[in-house]
């Protein structure tokens, strides 16, 4: 850890300002920059706490990973959303991996975690057409993230691994069923907040 450490999440706090403003003004060049700079913060904050051990090294391949699939997803091709899906599940098994080093799951958040997943399925399986196998497989992996990330003993990769969980939901939610400026206004912010408390779990 450095004394700039503590910039890069302030660049976050900032750049997610940016960013919400740009989703709401529907302004695509500025949405562009903020999110980019919202995705450099993370990956920086990560590198200034220092990256000593598997864990941490993971951790930040699941950070690089996550900035990879915010970039694809800037693109409003299925191509490119198919490419940013399998970014954010590679992202996935990098954090599962890291976890599974430290972690000792539960089965309450076994169970909790099953639920969830049969609640969003449920609710998505009309509307995703084609999608069914790619999204079942990315959910299979990022529930697996959630429940083995509840295990952990550090209160940031917990609330970490549940808040990028449930921002998940919102980018769903915003391709399958309904685009509002809700879904980005709501999802962006615990996104961003878990890839930060990931970001910070290194040190």
């Amino acid at each position: 850890m450095n004394e700039w450490s503590w910039l890069w999440p302030g660049l976050g706090v900032f750049s997610l300002l940016g960013l919400l403003w740009a989703e709401w003004q529907k302004q695509r060049p500025a949405r562009a920059l903020f999110k980019s700079l919202c995705s450099l913060g993370f990956l920086l904050f990560a590198l200034s706490l220092g990256l000593d051990g598997l864990f941490a090294q993971l951790v930040f391949a699941g950070l690089l990973l996550s900035a990879l699939g915010d970039v694809l997803l800037l693109f409003g091709s299925s191509r490119a959303f198919l490419a940013g899906l399998v970014a954010f599940l590679l992202a996935h098994l990098a954090y599962l991996g890291a976890f599974v080093q430290v972690a000792s799951p539960g089965l309450w958040a076994l169970l909790l975690v099953l639920a969830m997943g049969y609640g969003w399925l449920r609710w998505l399986w009309p509307y995703l057409g084609g999608w069914k196998a790619p999204v079942l497989a990315y959910g299979v992996v990022i529930s697996l993230m959630l429940w083995v990330g509840l295990g952990v003993p550090r209160p940031e990769v917990r609330l970490g691994a549940l808040l990028f969980y449930l921002s998940d939901l919102f980018v769903a939610r915003q391709r399958f069923v309904v685009q509002q400026p809700l879904n980005p206004l709501l999802g962006l912010p615990l996104y961003y907040v878990a890839q930060y408390l990931l970001a910070g779990s290194v040190r």
